[in-house]
Parts: structure tokens; sequence; C-alpha cells
């Protein structure tokens, strides 16, 4: 999937989830160049600072991007198309590699187990995806519920809300993390290091997303009226 259709899947994902997102008064949107410098700002406290710039940079001038509770929900569904898009791939490879080995399957050389080896550590991978892809699913729509109630304070009912998004979010990274780590990190094919790659790269916005989860219930928690 290339990044047009990633940022294409991101924009349905926010329509869909947060329909009111894009509808900010046009009198309180902000420049572009103010945006960005926002999105900068904010990514200051990520693990993966160049990486947050450039996956949200491209939202820049959709007035999608006006606080925390807007940046918290732009990043999860960046972290969540990623995670679909690199499901749907290992999908993929995992067919093509089930057809060799159905093959090959009488063949008992380095060559075949290595590929059997392969095969099972990459549907490992697809199930710990498909979990990621759950966990942060989920996460959009208690977003999303949150989003739903006007608050003016934070009550046990916002704790609640935002502490299940932090451990689904949490969880979706350690799945994505997992897959990771299953791969080495030296001497891979060109299949298996693009693989890792993909992986790598939603453990790594989705670790950006939980920072902004962070940022949001600490914006919440000091803004919220007395």
């Amino acid at each position: 999937m290339s990044p047009f259709n990633i940022t294409f899947l991101v924009t349905i994902f926010l329509s869909l989830f947060f329909p009111t997102l894009g509808k900010v008064d046009p009198t309180l949107s902000r420049p572009k160049s103010q945006t960005l410098s926002y999105i900068e700002s904010s990514c200051n406290g990520t693990l993966y600072r160049e990486l947050c710039i450039r996956s949200l940079s491209k939202f820049a001038s959709t007035n999608e991007i006006d606080g925390p509770q807007h940046l918290a929900h732009v990043a999860l569904s960046i972290s969540l198309a990623r995670a679909i898009h690199t499901k749907n791939f290992l999908v993929g490879v995992s067919k093509e590699l089930d057809a060799i080995n159905n093959l090959n399957n009488n063949n008992n050389n380095n060559n075949d187990r290595k590929k059997r080896r392969e095969y099972q550590t990459i549907q490992d991978c697809v199930n710990q995806l498909s979990d990621s892809v759950d966990q942060l699913s989920q996460s959009i729509k208690e977003l999303r519920r949150m989003n739903n109630k006007s608050r003016s304070t934070i009550n046990d009912d916002f704790l609640w809300h935002i502490n299940n998004v932090e451990t689904w979010v949490s969880t979706a990274l350690t799945d994505a993390s997992s897959c990771v780590y299953a791969f080495p990190g030296h001497r891979m094919s060109k299949r298996t290091a693009s693989i890792r790659g993909k992986a790598m790269n939603v453990a790594q916005v989705t670790s950006n997303a939980l920072a902004f989860i962070h940022k949001y219930m600490e914006a919440a928690t000091r803004n919220t009226k007395p």
C-alpha cells in the first residue's frame, strides 16, 4: 500500500470514528505553518520524533490536529492503518510460503526446513498483528466514546476510559514488538528484512501514539475546571 493510500485510509478512519474532527470553526483553525510547529513541538516527547513528524505532517492542512485529543485520534488512526497494511502484507507472504512448503512437503533439506520455520514465524506475526489491529480498533472506539461525552471535570468515568485506551495501546505495542523480535537483526533475506521493517514501523508509530495518549491525559488533567 502506498503512502497515499495509507493517508487515505487514516482519513477514512477519522471520518468514520470521529465525524466532528474535521469540522473546526474556520475562525479558530490554525495556519498550516502553525499546525506544523505544533506537531514538531508535540513530537519532541516521543521516542521516534522524525517518524512522528513525517507521519503527522500529512494532516497539517486538514484542520484535524488542533489539540492533544485530536492529536491522539490521528496518531492512533495512523497506527491502525499501518497495522492493517502490515498484517495484510504478511498474510500474502504466508500464503506464498505455504504453497512452497506444500510443493516441497517431502523434502527435508536445510533450505526447506528454514522455509518452514520462516512460515511459522510469519504465522505467529500475523496473529500478533491481528491482535494489534483489534486492540487499536478498541482504543479508537473508546476515544470516540470519550469524545461524545462533554466533560468539565476529570472523574472516575474519564479515568476508566483513558486507562482502557492506555492498556489496549500498550498491548498493541507489545504484540507488534514481539513480531519484530521474532526475526534476527542480521543475515536476513530481503523478504525477512522487509517484514521486520514493516513490523518495526507499526511498533514505532504505536509507541508514538501511546505517548500522545499520555499527553492527552496530562492536558485534560491540567485544564480541568475545579
